[in-house]
């Protein structure tokens, strides 16, 4: 059974960076399996961040990711970093990261998650 736990969340102003880190463990990776970063701020919806692989570790970013973020996945740790850099005070959100096997479906759905990591961004 796979399980999630994401840490590196905390308080950071307006135009710092923060890296999240997922480690997952009981994972098994392949080319139809991902791990993803979302977000949610509270009233608003779910939001796809980013993605990446499992065999291939191939990147993928949604719109909040764009030019700001990184994912990268550290395959010997079992381990899948979200760098965020240039942060906004809209980027604070609960930050989750999930994992399944979704195939060409990159952005999901996603039925393994972990418990989420709280990022602030003062101004």
């Amino acid at each position: 059974q796979v399980q999630l736990v994401e840490s590196g969340g905390g308080l950071v102003q307006v135009g710092g960076s923060l890296g999240l880190s997922c480690v997952a463990s009981g994972r098994t990776s392949s080319n139809d399996d991902a791990v993803a970063w979302f977000r949610q701020a509270p009233g608003k919806e779910r939001e796809f961040v980013a993605a990446i692989r499992g065999r291939s570790n191939r990147p993928w970013n949604g719109d909040p990711a764009k030019g700001r973020f990184t994912i990268n996945a550290d395959n010997a740790k079992s381990t899948v970093n979200l760098y965020m850099n240039r942060l906004k005070p809209e980027d604070t959100a609960v930050y989750y990261c999930a994992t399944d096997s979704v195939g060409d479906s990159i952005i999901g759905p996603y039925n393994v998650w972990g418990q989420g990591t709280q990022v602030t961004v003062s101004s």
